[in-house]
């Protein structure tokens, strides 16, 4: 191995062990899921640091946002990060550049090591006692055409997820699609001054490296450099990254989601521009409060209380979770 892993916490993996686990590791962004260990990143190296299942505690995602990230304004919006607590309450937190790719992870996760746990103790307690509180609360008497429907909606919701992949197809091209539509035209013209001026300072420093000249401030021209490269790469159009690429994944997702809906019949119970497993299950939870007595009611619940997020109101991770993966398939259609 060109870079062996370190280990983070206090077990360690033989030699042998460890380069065959890493080797067959499942790679997300800059870490990865392996059988025996999790690989994590350091700030320039991928997979730099391993953690033995044993050692870790808690896995989950945490989010940051930079301004106008909810807005869609800015050169930047959501900030994801893995956070693995390990050992006696030890922290590590590594930074990614889609959002997607730590879902990937943590399913992954989930799959291989499901007693690590996913949330953080401070979501573990908040989800206890809203659950209690919850439970609390008098239960609405649905009819029976409620309680009919939300069976549909469970066995709609169940189809949709056995479909493998689907749900993160269609959800990571609505929000591709939605911010390449809004993205400012202006900013790939900054991304491209700032990919120039990484390469002239990438140019000078290893030309005044290679004289022998002030050797540690041309060093730090080539990691200022490396850094440029790096910032602008989500910025600047690439094959899968322009207009026409992202209509192009739209397109084919949302023909994916009307073949399903035609292939499971008639009765699905939305149009098939909504057809995703969480916009079910929360057109679900509608009717079950009393909000809704058919699948076209709750649907219009559901509109409306996407349209009541916003930037100034604050959610739990979970319904975070939720909107970001719905919410641009509502925008794209004007919520019609």
């Amino acid at each position: 191995m060109l870079f062996k892993p370190l280990p983070l916490g206090y077990t360690k993996l033989d030699p042998e062990t460890l380069e065959k686990d890493k080797k067959g590791c499942k790679k997300y962004g800059p870490c990865g899921v392996g059988e025996k260990a999790l690989y994590l990143n350091s700030f320039y190296i991928d997979r730099r640091y391993y953690l033995p299942y044993g050692s870790i505690r808690r896995a989950y995602k945490r989010i940051a946002m930079s301004k106008g990230g909810f807005t869609g304004k800015g050169l930047f919006a959501a900030m994801p990060y893995l956070v693995v607590e390990y050992d006696d309450g030890r922290e590590k937190q590594c930074n990614f550049k889609f959002e997607q790719n730590v879902d990937q992870l943590l399913e992954e996760l989930a799959r291989r090591q499901p007693q690590i746990k996913q949330i953080s103790a401070k979501a573990e307690k908040k989800l206890a006692e809203a659950a209690a509180a919850e439970a609390a609360k008098p239960k609405p008497v649905l009819t029976e055409e409620a309680r009919a429907l939300a069976g549909r909606l469970e066995n709609a919701r169940i189809y949709l997820d056995n479909q493998p992949g689907f749900a993160q197809r269609l959800s990571g091209a609505a929000k591709a699609k939605r911010a390449g539509d809004r993205a400012n035209p202006h900013y790939k013209w900054v991304a491209l001054a700032v990919m120039v001026a990484g390469l002239v300072a990438l140019g000078w420093g290893i030309w005044s490296f290679v004289k022998g000249e002030q050797t540690g401030l041309y060093l730090m021209l080539i990691g200022l450099a490396a850094i440029f490269f790096f910032s602008s790469a989500q910025v600047l159009p690439t094959a899968q990254n322009n207009k026409k690429a992202l209509a192009q994944r739209w397109q084919q997702a949302q023909e994916e989601a009307e073949k399903l809906v035609r292939e499971y019949g008639k009765d699905f119970p939305v149009p098939a521009r909504y057809a995703h497993p969480l916009v079910l299950a929360r057109m679900k939870r509608v009717v079950e409060e009393g909000r809704a007595q058919s699948a076209q009611e709750a649907l219009e619940e559901v509109k409306k209380d996407l349209k009541a997020l916003n930037a100034d109101v604050q959610v739990e991770q979970w319904e975070y979770d939720e909107v970001v993966a719905i919410k641009p398939l509502f925008l794209l259609a004007d919520y019609q």
